[in-house]
């Protein structure tokens, strides 16, 4: 009965957070060579953060299920994402720090892109950048 029980405490472990969550079950189902990869719970977020990756071509099609409690999205998977992670705490980008930022966490300057969270919406570093408008940042992926 031990184990029951400590089996129990496991599936109960509360997800600190959905988005890091999602970002590493999306990593690990790259790295083992997925087509598809279902992601629950789903957030706002989280398909925000999608449609970044999608228009940059990391992602293929994706497709939000309402199962009227808090959501899946199965996501097909191209084979293009090295990594995807997020940052913790979100920090605060202003304008000039996002050079510093990409350098730090991007491979190289030609691919890869910090996505953020701006009082115009989640986007990535480059189109905040275009509208001059700094945020917080949510995570990563090249």
């Amino acid at each position: 009965e031990e184990k029951s029980s400590y089996k129990r405490s496991l599936a109960a472990m509360v997800r600190m957070s959905v988005l890091a969550d999602a970002l590493k079950t999306l990593n690990n189902a790259e790295k083992a060579g997925k087509r598809q990869v279902l992601i629950r719970p789903c957030s706002k977020v989280i398909v925000k953060y999608l449609q970044v990756m999608q228009k940059h071509g990391y992602i293929g099609e994706f497709e939000v299920i309402d199962d009227h409690r808090s959501g899946k999205v199965v996501i097909e998977l191209i084979g293009r994402i090295n990594k995807c992670g997020v940052i913790s705490p979100r920090f605060d980008l202003q304008i000039g720090q996002i050079e510093q930022w990409t350098s730090n966490l991007l491979p190289s300057r030609q691919f890869g892109y910090i996505v953020m969270t701006t009082s115009l919406g989640i986007m990535d570093h480059e189109e905040a950048r275009r509208k001059s408008t700094g945020g917080k940042i949510l995570g990563f992926f090249y």
